[in-house]
């Protein structure tokens, strides 16, 4: 049991790295612009800006991915007036 609380903050601790939050925003920031433009999807805006994690850590990179991905997929919940 106590193994499993410690392998939930390792997790933490890796989530709120300062890099990792930077690139969640930055996922979230594009995921909104692809999600703005008509006819890309979310799978399209992942496919499109995959080359820009090449030069990441592993886990940044998907955290960046994901939320892109997430945000860009939920875009239609934004109001447009």
């Amino acid at each position: 049991m106590l193994e499993n609380f410690a392998s939930l903050l390792m997790g933490f601790q890796v989530v709120f790295d300062p890099q990792n939050i930077g690139a969640c925003a930055l996922g979230a920031i594009l995921g909104l612009i692809v999600g703005a433009m008509p006819g890309l999807g979310s799978l399209a805006g992942v496919a499109l800006l995959l080359p820009l994690t090449y030069k990441f850590e592993p886990t940044t990179a998907i955290i960046m991915l994901g939320a892109l991905y997430s945000v860009s997929y939920t875009h239609l919940t934004l109001p447009t007036k």
